[in-house]
């Protein structure tokens, strides 16, 4: 096994606060997972970014499908590593 770090993309900050928030407590994870802010290339508008919520997944016991759909709630979407 190792370790795993899944990405959240969401539309905005305030989806990415409160997934981060409810993941941690739904999937019990060991750390409670970072929001990042990913501004689009070329763009320096706030409203032109996407937040990502990075999980570590030590020992691989989350269920990509379960992040995926978990993800969309809030019409984000879990990148492939």
């Amino acid at each position: 096994m190792s370790d795993v770090r899944h990405v959240l993309v969401l539309p905005d900050r305030e989806s990415a606060e409160e997934a981060a928030e409810v993941l941690g407590e739904r999937f019990r994870t060991d750390e409670e997972p970072h929001i990042v802010r990913d501004a689009l290339a070329g763009e320096d508008d706030a409203e032109d970014a996407q937040w990502l919520v990075v999980v570590e997944d030590a020992g691989e016991r989350l269920d990509p499908r379960e992040l995926d759909a978990f993800a969309a709630e809030w019409d984000g979407w879990r990148e492939e590593p």
